[in-house]
């Protein structure tokens, strides 16, 4: 995906930037003392303090992912969330700086950023996959054994052992990353009139295939109305309740009704349907019996 900034933002980012870095860093037992009263107190003018002083980490491991295509402004933004995330889960009482401890849900909140939006078709959903997106370009670029952009068979498996993953992942990923999503109303080619999105198949029916479908399914109708006219009163009645009900009645359900043995419904049944049978063949070698009826 390619993003570009107007001037007007670029501008407004800038000044933020260097507002940042203007901020001078808190002393252990200021932060201490800030981060005690947004949590015991909520003490909004205290966050306040505590977040700005470190917007300037924020606008650093931002800087550090500029090159997925993404502006670097909303970079900045999810940053921000993830260091408001971190003032509200800390605990001063742990010891551990503030800064240490906001860098993992700063960086955290980024790359999640960063994986919803480098790409359409979503990228890294389990922790092993979110490492190796992260690191791939780094650890391709330190191995070098092709002349080429692909990965000779050594270095994926030198990529899988060192960050953990399966082959079959390191695979997916080269191929995920050597290249971005492309408009499908862009041009197959310089000088051509054709988009990627003519040559998609529509998988919706055709006219012919509607009218195909209907037809089949007049015809099915009209030949099986047409056999079951064959029959007598109760061998009609015995097809429609066992054949042609979702949940068909039982041959003993059937005998009971008619005043016969669950033989006799099955014999009568057997018969009902070789009419039926001797019906349909008739009307197939008369195909155009239902247009002339019709």
């Amino acid at each position: 995906m390619a993003y570009i900034d107007d001037p007007q933002t670029q501008r407004a980012n800038l000044r933020y930037v260097r507002a940042s870095m203007r901020e001078p860093l808190l002393e252990r037992d200021v932060e201490f003392e800030l981060a005690k009263r947004w949590r015991n107190a909520k003490d909004e003018d205290a966050l306040h303090k505590l977040v700005q002083a470190y917007a300037r980490l924020v606008v650093s491991t931002a800087s550090r992912y500029r090159n997925y295509g993404l502006l670097i402004g909303d970079l900045v933004q999810e940053g921000n969330i993830g260091l408001m995330q971190a003032a509200a889960k800390f605990d001063p009482e742990r010891e551990v700086r503030f800064s240490t401890y906001a860098s993992w849900w700063i960086r955290s909140a980024i790359q999640d950023y960063i994986l919803r939006n480098w790409s359409i078709v979503r990228t890294g959903t389990t922790a092993a996959q979110k490492t190796l997106f992260f690191n791939f370009r780094r650890l391709r670029a330190r191995i070098g054994d092709s002349p080429s952009d692909r990965l000779t068979d050594a270095g994926r498996e030198k990529i899988a052992t060192e960050l953990r993953v399966k082959y079959a992942e390191v695979e997916s990923m080269e191929n995920r990353l050597s290249g971005g999503d492309h408009s499908l109303n862009a041009v197959v080619a310089d000088g051509s009139e054709d988009s990627w999105q003519d040559f998609l198949a529509d998988p919706r029916p055709t006219p012919e295939d509607i009218v195909t479908d209907q037809w089949d399914r007049d015809v099915s109708i009209h030949w099986l109305n047409e056999a079951l006219k064959a029959l007598s009163p109760r061998e009609q009645k015995i097809i429609r309740k066992r054949r042609l009900r979702e949940d068909g009645a039982t041959l003993e359900e059937l005998g009971r009704e008619l005043g016969v043995s669950k033989e006799r419904v099955r014999q009568l049944e057997h018969r009902a349907l070789s009419k039926m049978r001797d019906s349909i063949s008739g009307n197939v070698e008369r195909p155009a019996d239902l247009l002339i009826d019709a």
